[in-house]
């Protein structure tokens, strides 16, 4: 039989030309190249994908369970978390000795000289005699009577909530004799900051507070009302809630008016649920922004995360490209797009967040165990500039210390731009490593730019603490049920933070000008009446000590990388 035979279907052999035989395996060996090298490529595209999600996951699971990289720094070579041998971090980068070999504990160092003890005579005081029983304070030998000798003093704080139903009774009297004039007078009405409310001024401020401030959901403070006797409705506390707001935006304008006039601003935002269905927006995600100025604070509820937040704030015409009336603004953010697009127009300064920068460090050191040398190189990099920015702002201005700390500052500008180049241009670069560079050398100018203010922190933490208490209250309530109540929060977290920005007790100050409504006939004060509760225009007329409290500041100074 002449040419190749090859079995065919059912065992029949058929005969086969040798070229055919050629064409075809040629064809079977292309085809498996090609299944060869789809495999290949989707071997390849697989592992990117694992590659991407284990830094995700490396990055996630630090965030949510790992130390906070700006409080926990480790030592120079040293791995994540490990301090030096016999040291434990301090908020600059350095180590204190420990005994031992052992970390040195947090508090109260040995033989230093502590605070004291606190005096709490201002407090209302009750006092309670202990005396010896009768049968005691005479002789069992001869039944004379002991001697007073004096008495051993001690103190207790009782802390007692106490509700009360104040009657109030108007005294009607009638004219006697047959004179022109009313036949009857009586007692003016008591002063209330909402009309047909029950609710004193001090009420209604301790519900704001325990609300907002405290962040205490609604259902808890009824909760907490009932243990103290006092059972009332949730739906009363939100009624109570919702008649306060109208009294509080005047002075929520005045705060907002004084902070968009402010020449250097720190910025940030937030998530937060608004459950209420709202004609044009999808969803329940709002937005909560928070502009922190030297003395005021304004947190602004927000449907969008946009740009026109920051136009409608700082009053900027989008068609002029500038700000109004010429005026300038130092803006201290982190590199979200409306901050950047705000940076771009007229007279405004960006200053980015050199924390945000070196998260991005961390992160990937976190992500790939390659990278973490030279993550720490460059958080050593980030911790010298922090550390020369700290020395410039603790030198007078003039003296040598103050300009070798402006040198040292330069140099640690100038060795990070270096390196940030050198590394760049390198082929064999770590993928993660270029992207962060990439990150660094996009935002560089706007980093750099710390150089011409030396004054100014060179993190955007400052707004982030501020974010703190709405967050907690973001964690205990979920958000807020209704458009009027997310308004109300921002409203009131402008008025208490902007208070102990200037070191006034929110709960007293809220007490005080709820009671100014009250006895304005519960109406907002105006004017005069108003300017007198603005926190940054000291009041001669205070003789309240509302300003002798030290409460939490809104940004208490924190460990910095």
């Amino acid at each position: 039989m002449n040419g190749w035979v090859r079995p065919g279907r059912c065992g029949v052999l058929a005969d086969v030309p040798p070229a055919r035989v050629v064409d075809e395996a040629a064809d079977v060996a292309a085809c498996w190249r090609e299944r060869a090298e789809r495999a290949e490529g989707q071997v390849v595209e697989l592992g990117a994908r694992v590659a991407e999600l284990s830094e995700q996951v490396a990055v996630l699971s630090r965030m949510l369970f790992g130390r906070s990289s700006e409080k926990n720094r480790p030592a120079p070579g040293a791995e994540d978390g490990a301090a030096e041998p016999g040291g434990s971090p301090v908020p600059d980068g350095r180590y204190l000795p420990g005994q031992g070999g052992q970390p040195a504990r947090r508090g109260q160092r040995p033989g230093s000289r502590g605070p004291g003890r606190r005096d709490y005579s201002h407090l209302d005081t009750r006092e309670q005699i202990h005396d010896v029983p009768a049968e005691a304070r005479v002789c069992a030998g001869c039944a004379a009577g002991f001697e007073l000798l004096g008495a051993e003093t001690s103190e207790q704080i009782d802390w007692q909530v106490t509700i009360t139903r104040i009657v109030h009774r108007r005294l009607r009297y009638r004219r006697r004799c047959a004179c022109p004039g009313p036949r009857t007078v009586i007692a003016p009405v008591p002063a209330k900051p909402v009309g047909k409310s029950r609710f004193t001024a001090g009420f209604l401020a301790r519900l704001l507070y325990d609300r907002y401030v405290l962040g205490l959901p609604v259902h808890r403070i009824v909760r907490s009302l009932a243990a103290c006797g006092f059972d009332v409705a949730e739906g009363t506390v939100h009624g109570a809630l919702k008649a306060t707001a109208d009294l509080l935006t005047g002075l929520e304008a005045a705060i907002l008016a004084r902070n968009a006039q402010a020449v250097h601003v720190h910025a940030d935002e937030t998530g937060w649920r608004v459950f209420e269905q709202v004609d044009g927006k999808a969803g329940h995600r709002w937005w909560l922004w928070v502009f922190l100025a030297a003395d005021t604070v304004v947190f602004r509820m927000d449907p969008t995360r946009s740009m026109t937040v920051l136009e409608r704030h700082f009053g900027v015409d989008r068609t002029e490209q500038a700000l109004p009336e010429g005026r300038r603004l130092v803006l201290s953010t982190d590199f979200y797009t409306a901050y950047q697009a705000l940076a771009r127009m007229e007279g405004v300064d960006p200053l980015w967040c050199w924390a945000h920068i070196r998260r991005y460090f961390i992160r990937a050191g976190d992500a790939h165990v390659q990278l973490r040398h030279w993550r720490d190189r460059w958080v050593q990099r980030i911790a010298d500039l922090y550390l020369a920015h700290r020395a410039i702002a603790a030198a007078e201005v003039g003296s040598t210390a103050h300009a070798e700390a402006t040198d040292a500052f330069d140099q640690a500008l100038t060795t990070m731009d270096t390196a940030r180049q050198e590394q760049a241009a390198l082929y064999s670069l770590h993928p993660a490593a270029r992207k962060v560079l990439a990150t660094l050398d996009r935002e560089w100018d706007g980093l750099l730019r710390h150089r011409d203010f030396p004054d100014i922190d060179l993190d955007n933490n400052s707004a982030e603490r501020a974010l703190r208490t709405p967050v907690i209250g973001r964690k205990n309530s979920y958000g807020s049920h209704a458009e009027w109540a997310a308004h109300l929060a921002a409203r009131v977290w402008t008025i208490t933070a902007t208070a102990e920005r200037n070191h006034r007790e929110p709960l007293t100050y809220l007490t005080e000008y709820l009671n100014a409504c009250a006895a304005t006939g519960g109406k907002a004060p105006e004017g005069p009446a108003l300017d007198r509760f603005l926190p940054w225009i000291p009041d001669p007329s205070d003789t309240t000590g509302s300003r002798d409290h030290d409460p939490h500041k809104i940004n208490p100074p924190g460990p910095s990388p």
